[in-house]
């Protein structure tokens, strides 16, 4: 554990105390988003330490010419990456003419900052000793709104506490800003106009190369004591920036109060030309309701999100604290309103990975979104890999590939890949399988098959195709095999034959063709367009069914165990318990020689494989697996404790399953891998809500039907989760000696528990 000062509470995260060393840390740790956009936890006034700026907004993005020093083909043009976007949060404050600068004042205490899970909302207390000695009380409150999900709201409060003061307030607007992560110092925006009317300011700009044009906006009001003031203000603009100017003489314990609405309107929403003037009726809308009011509906519309989504634990504070923490960020990222938008793994707390949607989406995010939220929200992911396929099988096109074949980007914010690095971009060809594994997933789980003969089943064809051609012949083996690949562990390139891509090829080809057949016999006119628009023909069917039946799986006779790569046993398998300590993270202490070499994990793979396809695998094979990999596991990926965590549950290690639990929710709170400062970890947040619902809870689906194997962590008195299974809600509550089923609804459900068959009816208490 690298960081300790974030203090237990259930439903906020709480930092007490200035410390100049965390402020990076703590901008992503509070960082607040709304789906439609979010921002790091930047002070809004200025602040001359170390710190990250960053805003964005959804969809937004820009294709930052590739920086490698040795190209070759395919290699993707660009690196589409979210952008820093225009800061609407700014003020700057002004005590008798000094800045307000925590940075720089003399002294400053009672620091606490808040962020409230429950009710979506973030606040910032401190008293400070400024250089000319006038000490005052600081209260900043924020929050994006859900509802009006353009709108975000400041309310900024200052009170002088040892003597009258002059307190100046320069609310302002600036587009001239940067990302830290550009690769050729590109101006990223141009600004088209600054201008305001009243108390209201606008700056229009617009990305280059993608042209997505925005307009930056803000409305402010000061008051005295609660009291609105009608006051002149000064206005300084120029070609990326606008401020306002106010001026208030303050008396002792008085509170001045700026309050600023801001945001952003966007052309992916609205016209261009439109704007500015949809701004002034977004402002117009938020003023009008007033702050208060407008966090009273905030406040409404968490409670709405947690009813369904929120995880409780009784009995393990930090345990409650995490995973409320990584619930509440990812309905922070993705609400799930738009088929267009998706789930960046860091979201909006920072610009690592570019922002951009990986094979993380598919794997770890659908299903809970799908069991929070609704068959709809899943499907309108799913839907954004449809509207992609076209650039799938160009993306395939580029490496070589014909006839309709598709590889989905690693990195993607529109369909193209985006990722530099050979051994991912041209090697990582697993995700793949991810893609078509989320459309069985979601029609396992919701038996919706309306998606697979509208959409799904193209995607599917055009992944087996990528996996017919992606496999040769071996004369030596007898066997189909599947060279030059990078499995989930990236700390193995260029390996032949990685167990989960070979099996994943396998499985995408066998479940396509099983949907082929059972389209021909349901639905013929759509087998018929399908059929068509793929030119697909039986000769072409047969030659998958040779590769699927003939792949080639490296297994070792020794271990009982199918290896990793053909390779894995050359390697010197010395154990992580048997490394020396000083040498982790591997990642940021060897070289990648050293790494590549070794028999070191970042993250499952084989078991990995195991996670998804588990009903395929006996628990003793489980198990045998479990034992032989994890040993060699160093976990330096955040995607993978979760895994393990469900898998430990499953063999009945509940120690060990609650041990890799508390790493994956509390990864960014304690900072285990040292980066947080960097953002979040959106994505693996997830993984979290499966170590308990599907690790803890036993959650399945088992001949169509919810099924159940709950355990509990001896360190917990009880915890409960809820599903939306098919539109009914149950809610789970496990104890130490029984479990709790409640269900919302009209009609009684039969779910499956300990492989027995329980009925369960609505509005009454079912215990097993």
């Amino acid at each position: 554990m690298n960081q300790d000062y974030i203090k237990p509470d259930k439903w906020s995260i709480i930092e007490e105390g200035f410390d100049a060393t965390q402020v990076k840390s703590s901008e992503s740790l509070f960082s607040i988003g709304n789906g439609a956009m979010g921002q790091r936890a930047n002070f809004e006034e200025q602040y001359s330490g170390p710190t990250f700026q960053g805003s964005y907004i959804a969809g937004v993005y820009y294709p930052d010419k590739t920086r490698v020093g040795w190209w070759k083909n395919g290699y993707p043009e660009y690196f589409a990456k979210v952008l820093n976007a225009p800061n609407w949060i700014g003020i700057n404050v002004f005590i008798n003419n000094e800045p307000l600068d925590l940075f720089k004042c003399k002294v400053i205490q009672n620091f606490r900052r808040e962020l409230n899970m429950k009710e979506g909302w973030y606040k910032r207390t401190f008293e400070a000793t400024l250089q000319n000695d006038v000490k005052v009380k600081v209260e900043a409150l924020r929050f994006l709104s859900l509802d009006l999900d353009e709108v975000g709201a400041i309310k900024y409060s200052v009170t002088p506490i040892n003597a009258s003061a002059e307190i100046k307030y320069h609310p302002y607007l600036d587009s001239g800003i940067t990302n830290e992560d550009t690769n050729w110092d590109d101006e990223f925006w141009e600004n088209l106009s600054v201008n305001y009317q009243d108390d209201q300011a606008f700056i229009v700009s617009h990305t280059m190369k993608t042209n997505f044009h925005v307009c930056t906006a803000m409305q402010t009001q000061l008051s005295l004591n609660e009291k609105v003031l009608k006051q002149e203000k000064r206005i300084d603009s120029y070609s990326n920036y606008i401020e306002f100017q106010y001026e208030s003489e303050v008396k002792q314990g008085e509170t001045l109060t700026l309050t600023k609405f801001g945001g952003y309107t966007v052309s992916l929403n609205h016209d261009k030309d439109n704007l500015k003037e949809v701004s002034k009726e977004m402002l117009f809308k938020a003023s009008t309701l007033g702050f208060n009011n407008l966090l009273e509906q905030q406040k409404k519309s968490w409670s709405k999100i947690w009813d369904t989504a929120d995880i409780t634990i009784d009995g393990d504070i930090k345990a409650q604290q995490g995973i409320r923490f990584n619930i509440f960020q990812l309905n922070q990222t993705y609400l799930g309103k738009d088929a267009r938008l998706n789930i960046g793994p860091k979201g909006f707390t920072g610009e690592k990975y570019g922002g951009s949607t990986y094979w993380d989406t598919e794997a770890y995010c659908i299903p809970f979104y799908m069991v929070t939220k609704g068959e709809q929200v899943a499907r309108n992911l799913l839907t954004y890999r449809y509207n992609h396929l076209e650039k799938a099988i160009e993306n395939a096109e580029k490496l070589g590939f014909s006839n309709g074949a598709a590889l989905y980007p690693m990195v993607t914010m529109n369909g193209e890949e985006c990722h530099n690095e050979w051994e991912i971009t041209f090697e990582e060809i697993h995700r793949n399988g991810a893609i078509a594994f989320a459309i069985y997933n979601y029609y396992r789980y919701t038996g919706d098959y309306s998606y697979i003969k509208e959409k799904g089943l193209e995607v599917l064809i055009a992944i087996a195709r990528f996996w017919h051609q992606r496999a040769n012949f071996s004369k030596s083996k007898n066997k189909y095999v599947i060279l030059g690949v990078t499995g989930p562990n990236e700390y193995e390139n260029n390996v032949n034959n990685n167990w989960y891509t070979n099996y994943f090829a396998k499985w995408c080809i066998d479940f396509t063709i099983e949907n082929i057949n059972m389209i021909k016999v349901k639905h013929d006119s759509d087998f018929t367009r399908i059929m068509n628009n793929a030119k697909l023909s039986n000769v072409e069917i047969e030659k998958w069914k040779d590769v699927a039946g003939n792949l080639y799986f490296p297994y070792s006779e020794e271990y009982k165990v199918y290896l990793q790569q053909d390779g894995f046993l050359d390697k010197e398998l010395v154990t992580v318990a048997n490394l020396d300590k000083s040498q982790r993270p591997i990642n940021q202490k060897w070289s990648w020689d050293r790494i590549l070499r070794s028999p070191y994990i970042k993250q499952a793979d084989v078991l990995q494989g195991f996670y998804f396809f588990e009903d395929n695998f006996t628990l003793d094979e489980l198990e045998r697996h479990f034992d032989f990999y994890e040993q060699y596991t160093v976990h330096e990926s955040s995607l993978s404790p979760c895994v393990h965590s469900v898998q430990a549950a499953k063999l009945g290690r509940m120690e060990q399953a609650y041990q890799f639990y508390l790493r994956t929710s509390r990864l960014d709170l304690d900072d285990y891998n040292n980066e947080v400062d960097e953002g979040l970890h959106i994505t693996s947040m997830a993984g979290t809500w499966m170590s308990i619902v599907e690790g803890f809870g036993g959650m399945r689906i088992k001949n169509d039907k919810l099924s159940f194997k709950p355990q509990i962590p001896k360190q917990w008195e009880t915890y409960s989760f809820k599903i939306n299974f098919r539109n009914q809600i149950i809610k789970v509550n496990v104890c130490q000696n029984e479990t709790n089923f409640e269900l919302q609804g009209n009609e009684e459900l039969q779910i499956l528990v300990n492989d027995e068959l329980v009925t369960i009816t609505p509005n009454s208490l079912g215990t097993v």
